[in-house]
């Protein structure tokens, strides 16, 4: 295999962001490559050309009367087609002239939240002298899960990941387990309610009993803990609801966390009627680099070139510079290629839900559309197409197929998700056991196996009929 191959092969598994990532490397190693930038110049030009008619266009608009009728109406599939979202959806033109969104507004540009890390370090310097200290404190904050605990690996102790003895950590651990919000700092659950309830006063040895039986608590197994807690039940139930009024994840009210979206590579719109209908697939052109190579510039410097090393290493770059321009386009077409056959072949789901998710495997795509079934996979893993219906992993749409009643088949995903309906919509006096689903499933055409259900049902933590029952009594 030559390194160009490896290379195209490389460019397929990488979704849209990383491939910005590479190109950028490669346009800083080739002086060949450049960015495409006309759209974006394009675009600069339309807008200046807009700013001066914005008036004009909002005095047209306020007095047009026709062709409303023939609009698509607000909750119309057309209307619903996916919309990654942008923070400059209500910019014009001439720049946003609209400050009553409270985003904008004066003071919150001015102000924003304190941050867990700001929080607590705030605190460290209060308790902490020892620039020392302060220094593994800091460590421990950065530490930090989203819940606000501080796990320790089992394969490495936190001292020495700290770099500190264990009598200079534990001496911190103690006086910072006691930082505000309570429970910060906490190794799992259990410590964390504990902490809380040291700071109200409710640690008594019944509550102990009851942290540490938390698995006995999550099965609903109330007569368990009533032994191990040697109350009766009226006194369990009071320190359930004690434990429910606490917070498991101290860290929560602190808005410090950036949550990273998914980002589309591929967008999936309605095509209007008098287009044909249909779906339209596209690349998210926001996300995706685009280059050339600049041949102007190669003639320059190859006119000036008088060393065969020199004439050497630009006719190696041009190459590479083209070999990544074809590279990229054959991405191109081949993520359009997979993602088009795979609407094709998911229609029914785009259109009615995932009920309607038919069963589908690589090799199906891969003979439709004449390629190896390793290139549908590195073409469907890790990428993301936009839809009305969310943004879902291109391999997401890969399901294995059940039987069902005159052959017709069905994904394990959309039986997956008529489990989940069954269990949310049955009744507290009639829970569903693994065997009256099958029977349901049955009577609707499936053929599916009991330890199928279970299986299905366990992947999606939904407990078994006997903890179901449980839980609703209670």
């Amino acid at each position: 295999m030559t390194p160009q191959l490896q290379q195209a092969i490389k460019l397929l598994q990488l979704n849209n962001m990383e491939l910005a990532e590479f190109v950028e490397s490669e346009l800083a190693q080739n002086p060949l490559l450049e960015k495409d930038d006309r759209d974006e110049r394009e675009a600069d030009d339309q807008s200046a050309k807009q700013e001066t008619s914005d008036d004009m266009d909002k005095a047209f608009e306020s007095v047009w009367t026709g062709g409303e009728e023939g609009k698509e109406p607000v909750g119309s599939a057309a209307a619903s087609d996916f919309d990654g979202g942008s923070s400059m959806a209500t910019v014009g033109a001439g720049g946003n002239r609209n400050f009553d969104d409270a985003e904008q507004s004066f003071e919150n540009r001015m102000s924003r939240p304190e941050t867990l890390r700001e929080h607590l370090l705030e605190e460290l310097h209060v308790s902490f002298d020892d620039p020392r200290d302060r220094m593994v404190g800091a460590l421990m904050i950065d530490m930090l899960d989203e819940s606000g605990y501080l796990r320790i690996y089992e394969d490495k102790t936190l001292s020495d990941r700290l770099g500190c003895s264990p009598d200079r950590l534990e001496r911190l651990l103690k006086e910072m387990k006691q930082f505000d919000p309570t429970g910060v700092f906490a190794g799992d659950l259990r410590e964390c309610l504990s902490l809380q309830l040291d700071e109200q006063g409710k640690l008594d040895t019944p509550m102990r009993a009851l942290l540490d039986h938390l698995d006995l608590l999550a099965r609903h197994e109330h007569t368990q803990l009533q032994e191990q807690c040697g109350v009766n039940e009226t006194y369990l139930q009071d320190m359930i609801e004690e434990l429910r009024a606490l917070n498991p994840k101290p860290a929560s009210k602190f808005d410090h966390f950036v949550v990273q979206t998914v980002v589309p590579d591929v967008l999936m719109k309605r095509l209007p009627k008098d287009l044909g209908g249909g779906w339209r697939v596209e690349l998210n052109s926001e996300t995706l680099p685009k280059v050339l190579v600049n041949q102007h510039y190669y003639t320059e410097v190859a006119k000036q070139a008088r060393d065969k090393k020199d004439k050497a290493y630009l006719e190696q770059q041009l190459t590479s510079a083209n070999w990544l321009v074809k590279a990229m386009d054959q991405r191109a077409k081949t993520i359009l290629k997979v993602a088009a056959e795979l609407i094709e072949r998911q229609d029914a789901f785009f259109l009615y839900g995932i009920e309607y998710l038919r069963p589908l495997t690589l090799k199906d795509i891969a003979e439709k559309i004449d390629m190896h079934e390793s290139t549908v996979s590195r073409v469907t893993n890790g990428k993301y197409i936009g839809t009305p219906r969310g943004i879902f992993e291109l391999k997401y749409f890969f399901s294995t197929a059940l039987s069902g009643r005159d052959g017709e088949t069905y994904s394990a995903e959309s039986i997956r998700a008529r489990i989940k309906m069954m269990v949310e919509q049955e009744e507290p006096k009639k829970v569903l056991s693994d065997d009256a689903i099958v029977d349901l499933l049955g009577k609707e055409g499936v053929k599916v196996a009991r330890r199928t259900v279970a299986k299905y049902r366990e992947s999606m933590n939904i407990p078994s009929s006997v903890q179901r029952r449980r839980m609703k009594k209670h």
